[in-house]
């Protein structure tokens, strides 16, 4: 019987295929070999973790109802409406996703710091400022999560057929009519993996925020920046933190497999 061809990998890409899988999973093991997991529960009791844990979980939920507020409408704007320079805005609404994070602190500092282009505005007609506050944790984790949801919902957009959308509107629905009850349930799917990814980016953000809002506890300490700091003075807890958070990263890459992968 002949054998079907390309039934048998070469060795010259399977070893370099599991080198980089070795290279990428053995990290993630050592997280799990090195747990201290005789004291797993008392560590996560502990007010410090319980305190960054509840942080990073308001912080990010809050962030993520940000990008959904301000990331789908712009995202249809890109993905139905065409205009001069789509191309330009299409391409600075993806930059934070390859702007180093201590960038994007800096440069959020420069436009709502105290003497900043809105910040000085901001402090001296409503009394707010942003740096080195909680809210300024849920701006920086907004500005490097709103890119995810953007390009899953403009992805969604355009996959769309948009002849549902053309027959509401030939039936007198009005253009807030049509997207609310018939182009918002067509993309509900890239909306909801768009912001669940949105929710995990902003979950593990840590330039930015470190940047823009500071390490103080209870008020800007998220669970990135408890890992860091617990590093330096207490590995383990560290350990016990990056685990909640790579729990989470693997419960939502579990969840959206179905979003980029067809087969079992």
């Amino acid at each position: 019987m002949r054998r079907r061809a390309g039934s048998r990998a070469p060795w010259v890409l399977v070893v370099p295929a599991v080198l980089g899988l070795a290279f990428l999973v053995l990290p993630l093991a050592g997280l799990l070999i090195r747990a201290p997991w005789s004291t797993l529960l008392v560590r996560l009791a502990e007010p410090a973790v319980l305190e960054a844990l509840r942080l990073s979980l308001v912080c990010a939920t809050v962030a993520t109802a940000v990008c959904l507020l301000l990331g789908v409408p712009l995202a249809w704007l890109l993905a139905r409406v065409s205009f001069p320079g789509r191309r330009v805005v299409r391409a600075l609404v993806t930059v934070p996703l390859v702007l180093p994070p201590v960038v994007g602190g800096v440069a959020l500092l420069l436009v709502f710091g105290r003497r900043g282009l809105i910040g000085q505005w901001l402090e001296s007609a409503f009394g707010v400022t942003l740096p080195f506050t909680t809210a300024g944790v849920v701006v920086a984790e907004a500005f490097v999560a709103m890119p995810f949801l953007v390009i899953s919902v403009e992805g969604a957009l355009r996959a769309a057929d948009q002849r549902f959308e053309e027959a509401a509107a030939t039936l007198g629905a009005s253009r807030w009519t049509v997207f609310r009850r018939v182009t918002l349930p067509l993309i509900m799917p890239g909306v909801v993996a768009g912001a669940v990814l949105c929710w995990a980016r902003a979950l593990g953000e840590f330039g930015a925020t470190i940047t823009f809002a500071g390490n103080f506890p209870g008020t800007t300490r998220t669970m990135p920046l408890a890992v860091y700091l617990a590093l330096e003075t207490e590995p383990e807890a560290a350990i016990v933190l990056s685990l909640v958070l790579l729990t989470v990263s693997v419960i939502i890459l579990a969840s959206l497999r179905d979003r980029w992968v067809n087969s079992p």
